[in-house]
């Protein structure tokens, strides 16, 4: 990062020297503490937080967790702490010699007056621009579709072959072969061996990649190495091996450094592992596992197949049964010809004779036209009757019923009541007087007789 500077400027005391006052101000007077406070502030204020690369020396690790340390140049050195807060995220720890870069910001230590840095991030010189670079290429080629999830293959469940590309003297190799003894012992391994380090290496591993694939000697390809700095395992994030990765005709599982490290060779790759052995595990079945699953099945073909056995012996049992010799059957078939031919001959002789009695029934039912007219002649006669007799009894009972009606009507009728002398008082609005209370003195009222109307003036009224 780079920062702008601040020339210093020269002044000659002679330009000033006409503005200057006869006698200089007091100044105050500072303790060294307040005057390293004021110092540490200023620093702060005006220095940002940056980067700073250099070699380090005096490394100390305190017991509180802090680091201690000086970086240096060919020129010079400076005081640096890295409080332990902060160092915890740190990928390693640095050593006397290091070369490093931190991101520190530029302070001033209080109690001795020593200028030091307070670092709050910390990586391997040179690791900055690798990431950088990193960064470029894994977005070149992400835009190219070299890392498309469509793209991917799953891997098969049963490998007959396993490729390996590696180194033969690297810890990944001895790591992925342990853990294919565990899992699938009698599975085979091809070897494609190439330096994972170094000059060259990545040029080598994608010819290694290329090599497995032209030959096709096997159903899965692992690339993988032992975990390392960045620097280490910069191989793998070579263009080619990517490329390599990409091309190959059979799935590839990538088992690059530990769970934290990402190469371009894992975004390639068919499937990422955390680790090789990691890559070993899921690219191979668990022989274990295989055999006691085929046990499994194996108990369960045996007890379908005793079931079967069972039902079909059963059945054949009940063929058996059924199965008669020609001679007996021809034996049952004349017993039941004779039985139907018994059961015909009685049939017949029913029929014949329900016949025989029911034309003897329909004789004694059968009379002359003569004997059934006097018998209709004697049923009208007989309705007649009752008909004649149902009228006038019906009639009687309702000349009774309108008379005790005509009586009941004629208590309700007040024409009935008038007849006998009484009269209705109204109002001229209408209303039957009940009460002599309700007219006043000089009121006209109506009043109905039996046989016509009269009107009147009130002269008074009183209560009986």
């Amino acid at each position: 990062m780079n920062h702008a500077r601040t020339e210093p400027v020269i002044l000659h005391a002679m330009e000033f020297s006409d503005h200057l006052p006869d006698s200089p101000p007091a100044l105050p007077v500072l303790t060294v503490s307040e005057l390293n406070r004021m110092a540490r502030r200023a620093l702060e204020s005006q220095l940002p937080l940056l980067w700073v690369e250099g070699e380090v020396s005096n490394f100390i690790r305190a017991a509180s967790g802090h680091w201690y340390f000086s970086l240096k140049d060919a020129n010079a050195q400076v005081r640096c702490v890295m409080f332990r807060g902060r160092n915890q995220f740190a990928d390693f720890t640095p050593a006397n010699g290091d070369h490093v870069e931190i991101r520190a910001l530029p302070s001033l230590y209080e109690a001795r007056g020593e200028f030091q840095l307070g670092a709050e991030a910390i990586r391997r010189a040179g690791a900055g621009r690798l990431y950088e670079a990193f960064l470029k290429l894994k977005a070149k080629l992400e835009a190219e579709g070299l890392f498309d999830p469509l793209k991917k293959r799953a891997l098969p469940r049963f490998p007959r072959t396993l490729g390996i590309v590696t180194s033969p003297q690297a810890a990944a190799l001895h790591d992925v072969l342990t853990a294919l003894a565990r899992r699938m012992p009698g599975l085979p391994v091809i070897l494609y061996p190439t330096p994972v380090q170094g000059a060259g290496a990545g040029a080598q591993i994608a010819a290694a990649i290329r090599t497995a694939g032209s030959r096709a000697e096997c159903d899965v390809l692992l690339v993988c190495r032992g975990g390392g700095s960045l620097e280490d395992l910069w191989a793998f994030n070579d263009e080619a091996v990517a490329r390599a990765i990409a091309a190959s005709p059979m799935p590839v599982v990538s088992g690059v450094g530990h769970e934290t490290d990402f190469t371009l060779a894992d975004f390639a790759a068919d499937l990422r592992a955390p680790t090789p052995t990691a890559a070993a595990e899921l690219a191979s079945p668990v022989r274990a596992e295989l055999l006691q699953r085929l046990g499994h099945l194996g108990r369960q073909l045996q007890h379908h197949l005793g079931r079967r056995q069972q039902t079909e012996m059963q059945r054949l049992d009940y063929l058996a049964r059924r199965l008669v010799h020609p001679a007996e059957q021809l034996r049952r078939r004349q017993t039941e010809l004779k039985q139907l031919e018994q059961r015909l001959r009685h049939a017949g002789g029913s029929q014949l004779t329900a016949g025989q009695l029911r034309i003897a029934r329909l004789s004694q039912r059968l009379v002359t036209p003569i004997h059934v007219v006097r018998r209709e002649q004697q049923r009208l006669d007989a309705l007649g009757l009752r008909a004649r007799r149902a009228v006038e009894g019906g009639f009687g009972r309702r000349q009774l019923d309108l008379a005790r009606l005509a009586s009941s009507l004629a208590h309700l009728n007040p024409e009935g009541v008038l007849a006998r002398g009484y009269s209705i008082v109204q109002r001229q609005d209408g209303r039957v007087v009940q009460d002599a209370s309700v007219l006043n003195a000089g009121e006209r009222i109506g009043i109905r007789f039996h046989r016509g109307q009269a009107r009147a003036t009130v002269d008074s009224t009183h209560q009986d």
